[in-house]
């Protein structure tokens, strides 16, 4: 499956996945956005791998939000914006 969503500061947020027994699994996250640190993406994906396929758009946002820490910046994108990528993908 294939989400997509551009914020409103015209970056892109891209996740793509597969929906096996109603949870995502394979979810990759991508897009022109920033992330420092860069291996954050993988956290951001990690948190995101075995959830239920109709969890809200706000839990995935806060599932994504508790997985970083501190130190990570999204530049040009959120966990909000990354949960309507994926929801969109379901959809």
């Amino acid at each position: 499956m294939h989400g997509e969503y551009k914020t409103r500061g015209g970056k892109l947020v891209v996740a793509d996945f597969e929906v096996r027994d109603g949870r995502l699994t394979g979810v990759r996250v991508s897009g022109d956005f920033f992330l420092e640190p860069p291996e954050a993406l993988s956290t951001i994906a990690g948190s995101l791998e075995g959830v239920p396929a109709d969890l809200s758009e706000e839990a995935l946002a806060e599932r994504i939000r508790g997985s970083l820490g501190d130190e990570v910046e999204m530049i040009g994108f959120s966990p909000e914006a990354v949960a309507r990528a994926v929801k969109r993908g379901v959809e």
